[in-house]
């Protein structure tokens, strides 16, 4: 059957060809993920104006918080259905299906009802000025049924990506963010609606995409399927899920905190215009991070399958081909930020103020960006392998434990540069600490491996 042949293929096929069958269409998945916010500023940035970029920016903490509840339970149950599924327990993959629909549910209703209550307070707390408040809060009330939305398809997309199905994965994505180049730019300048355009846009995009996953597991003939007796919430499900989950969930939350201090700083230093160019540099970066956690996602499912069913030399090998990978996308961001900062910033304004602050800002926080990649394939490493303490320990290490302490330190000193500087010192620092646990954990599984029967090796 081919649902049993999805599963043979993760453990039989050439850990090259396999890593790229699933990169490719997770790193186009994760692309087009981003799309959605940087069409959102291209046609805010061309059509609003800088204000309304600076908004913009003062948004990401806030929908991080929503991303964070999501990637608690899609993250964690991707990479836990992948170990379970090469164990060979496919009930237990439902039952994890099954339980992460009602707690993401349960968890984006309760969100969702503090951010609507709360919103002017929430924006103003991560930074939100009289000036950009009124288009913070205009996209951001449209936003909010679309982040629960997000969460239902970026969520179980992954799911659908440890189950086989990477095509399909990358599928869902394409599908939103094909509509939202068409949508946008309609509701913005056709319907002349807009900030509150853009959100629109996106929640149809999102919805349709919504949609077309759940399909999937509607569908019996899924390698896992929507069933019967997986809904009731089980501890012993549902803690595994969390624990894996925390990682990339502490990543997000810690972006939230560190955009709140970096907006109120930037603000403080340089104003909105320089809001809006942090804002400008953030979005290119996490193009080049998200092309990263792409092929991060391809490896998520070949390493958990590979170790739950103790292939070892496969899951080492998909480790370093992603490292490689990760480190040259990384480092085409940093000659783009370096040398050609100017013309990344007139992809989002013509305003010359704007882009004379991104020409001077980005060089310096992405003059290290290309090591950034270190830290965030062995970050998801170790969340594919279940190792929850280290992984939970590697997403703290970027941004909280080493970026925090910069931005409080610096800027008083260097004032604006001083933000700048924050980032390659904790690119750096990051990366060390990633090599310090990284090199233990191999030696664990050289011994687990040494153990083992030898098998022929891979190609």
């Amino acid at each position: 059957m081919h649902r049993e042949n999805n599963l043979q293929e993760l453990d039989k096929a050439p850990v090259g060809k396999l890593l790229w069958k699933y990169s490719l269409p997770s790193v186009v998945g994760m692309v087009v993920m981003s799309i959605y916010n940087i069409i959102d500023r291209m046609f805010i940035g061309q059509g609003v104006g800088p204000d309304a970029i600076a908004g913009l920016a003062i948004t990401f903490p806030v929908m991080n918080i929503s991303a964070a509840f999501g990637v608690l339970i899609g993250g964690g149950a991707g990479a836990r259905t992948s170990i379970v599924l090469g164990q060979g327990r496919k009930r237990t993959a439902e039952l994890i299906l099954g339980n992460s629909l009602v707690m993401t549910l349960a968890l984006g209703t309760f969100y969702l009802a503090l951010l609507a209550i709360f919103i002017d307070d929430v924006l103003g707390w991560f930074g939100a000025s009289e000036k950009s408040l009124p288009y913070a809060r205009d996209f951001m009330l449209y936003m909010l049924p679309g982040l629960l939305i997000n969460n239902l398809t970026f969520s179980f997309s992954n799911i659908m990506r440890a189950t086989g199905y990477p095509k399909k994965a990358m599928l869902a994505n394409f599908i939103g963010a094909g509509m939202n180049v068409i949508l946008a730019p309609i509701f913005i300048f056709g319907f002349k609606w807009g900030i509150k355009g853009a959100a629109i846009a996106t929640d149809i995009s999102m919805f349709v995409s919504m949609i077309y996953v759940h399909l999937h597991f509607l569908d019996k003939k899924s390698t896992i399927h929507y069933c019967r007796g997986i809904y009731r919430i089980n501890r012993e499900i549902l803690m595994p899920i969390i624990a894996v989950g925390a990682a990339p969930c502490i990543v997000n939350t810690a972006g939230c905190l560190i955009n709140a201090l970096l907006n109120n700083i930037v603000y403080k230093y340089g104003g909105d215009a320089s809001v809006a160019a942090m804002g400008v540099f953030m979005t290119f970066s996490q193009l080049a991070i998200m092309f990263v956690l792409g092929v991060c996602m391809g490896m998520q499912p070949i390493v958990g399958f590979n170790y739950g069913a103790k292939r070892y030399d496969r899951l080492k090998r998909a480790y370093w081909l992603t490292m490689v990978v990760g480190t040259v996308a990384c480092l085409l961001g940093t000659i783009a930020s370096v040398f050609f900062p100017r013309y990344v910033a007139m992809i989002f304004t013509t305003d010359t103020a704007l882009i004379a602050a991104c020409e001077h800002g980005m060089p310096i926080a992405n003059c290290v960006f290309w090591v950034a990649a270190f830290q965030i394939v062995t970050t998801n490493f170790f969340q594919s392998l279940g190792r929850a303490v280290k992984s939970i320990f590697m997403s703290l290490s970027r941004q909280v434990i080493c970026l925090l302490p910069l931005l409080l330190f610096l800027p008083p000193h260097y004032r604006l540069d001083g933000v700048w500087l924050s980032f390659p010192i904790s690119d750096m620092l990051a990366a060390l600490m990633g090599l310090c646990l990284l090199i233990p954990e191999f030696r664990r599984i050289n011994r687990l491996a040494a153990a083992m029967p030898q098998l022929a090796p891979e190609n």
